[in-house]
């Protein structure tokens, strides 16, 4: 694809080729976005995991300090009293069967970011794995999305929790803010996603876990953070 003016100005104006530390990578993100709206800024790990192992997959989720500066719409599966907790806590959608038909159905659009689920639910969200799996929206008890405490969960997610997990080239990709936040913010969020992907690194993983890490906006250029600066920060403040 052929990429615009604005964005060939932005790769022009820093070393691709250069892992720089993490306040100046992100100093450098924000200072390339170039599009007319607050930009989402992701990080994305490159981990040295064999993702076709069941014993290496690296998944969870974790509260970002500041949040991710996005509306994040939450669905939950529960009935009577625990929907009734989810509606309070502020779920956007909130149902039982009549809701896991509506999404087979296609009556009701995939418009959420997030899907928790009350243990006795699970054999209804099961069936909806062929909708859900693909699009990384089926709960699971490892991430915390299946849950009895509903109504705290969802509030978590609201209030800035991101969940994440690896895809199959053993990569993974996390939202940590706005372009408009500040660097010592993006900073925090960065050292708190890092921080529980490091803690979750697979038992069975071998050699070099942390193989790349870099962080972009939305329109934006990647820049590489050097991966021994950030892990002896995620080591500062623990």
């Amino acid at each position: 694809m052929k990429k615009s003016k604005k964005r060939l100005d932005a790769e022009r104006r820093y070393d691709k080729h250069t892992a720089y530390a993490p306040e100046d990578a992100l100093g450098l993100v924000k200072d390339l976005a170039y599009a007319n709206f607050d930009e989402s800024v992701d990080v994305a790990f490159q981990l040295g995991i064999d993702p076709r192992q069941a014993d290496q997959i690296v998944r969870g989720t974790v509260s970002l300090p500041h949040g991710t500066g996005k509306d994040v719409r939450v669905a939950v599966f529960a009935e009577s009293d625990k929907a009734r907790e989810a509606e309070e806590a502020g779920a956007d959608i909130v149902g039982g069967k009549e809701l896991a038909d509506a999404i087979t159905s296609g009556a009701q659009p995939l418009d959420f970011d997030v899907v928790v689920a009350t243990p006795d639910m699970m054999p209804v969200v099961g069936k909806l794995g062929p909708v859900l799996g693909p699009r990384g929206l089926m709960p699971n008890p490892k991430s915390g999305t299946v849950t009895q405490d509903v109504g705290k969960t969802v509030a978590a997610f609201k209030a800035g929790r991101v969940e994440y997990r690896n895809d199959r080239y053993g990569n993974v990709h996390v939202p940590i803010g706005r372009v408009s936040f500040s660097v010592e913010d993006l900073v925090d969020n960065l050292v708190a996603i890092s921080t529980e992907v490091i803690r979750n690194r697979p038992a069975a993983a071998k050699g070099q876990y942390l193989r790349k890490v870099a962080v972009s906006s939305t329109m934006g250029p990647g820049v590489a953070i050097d991966v021994g600066q950030l892990e002896a920060l995620v080591k500062a403040r623990r």
